[in-house]
């Protein structure tokens, strides 16, 4: 009788693994090439290419619609507006920028190399409209949309693995 029933349950649980091993999520690759960014990256790609891009001190004023070089400090020594969405890893780098009050309107945040970024207005983390991003584009690894209010903003970068990253904030 024991035999029996430890069969079954052998068999309940090989069954359950079977069925529930393949519906668990898979990690998706990141895609690869600049023609797998969701739009358009032409623009963002040569402000971060420039040779001429201004060159902030950690936590600067930036200017949206000129792409800055950012020096970024060790995340330890990062002072953030508030806790990034996502925790930053020991090791990494990170850096609080300030920007200005911008017209309202949709903007483009875009980074040059793999980074968390938060926007705060007003104290509020404000939610990106859409994320694009791919390995393997010259100058350029992700851009996402906000719709941000004119008032003064805070960038925060952080989760970087070099310390030192290139950024431009367009209108769209």
């Amino acid at each position: 009788m024991r035999k029996s029933l430890f069969c079954r349950v052998e068999k309940i649980v090989l069954f359950l693994l079977l069925v529930l091993a393949p519906s668990a999520p898979l990690r998706a690759e990141e895609p690869s090439g600049c023609d797998k960014f969701k739009w358009p990256i032409a623009r963002e790609q040569a402000a971060l290419a420039a040779q001429d891009k201004t060159r902030l001190a950690a936590d600067s004023v930036l200017a949206a619609g000129a792409a800055a070089s950012v020096p970024l400090a060790e995340v330890e020594q990062t002072h953030f507006v508030q806790q990034p969405q996502r925790a930053p890893a020991p090791g990494t780098f990170a850096a609080v920028l300030k920007l200005p009050a911008p017209p309202a309107g949709v903007y483009t945040v875009s980074l040059s190399a793999g980074a968390w970024i938060d926007v705060i207005q007003d104290g509020v983390l404000v939610a990106p409209l859409d994320f694009s991003g791919a390995k393997n584009c010259p100058n350029i690894h992700k851009s996402l949309k906000y719709h941000l209010s004119a008032q003064d903003a805070a960038i925060q970068i952080s989760n970087a693995a070099a310390p030192e990253i290139s950024l431009v904030i367009l209108a769209q």
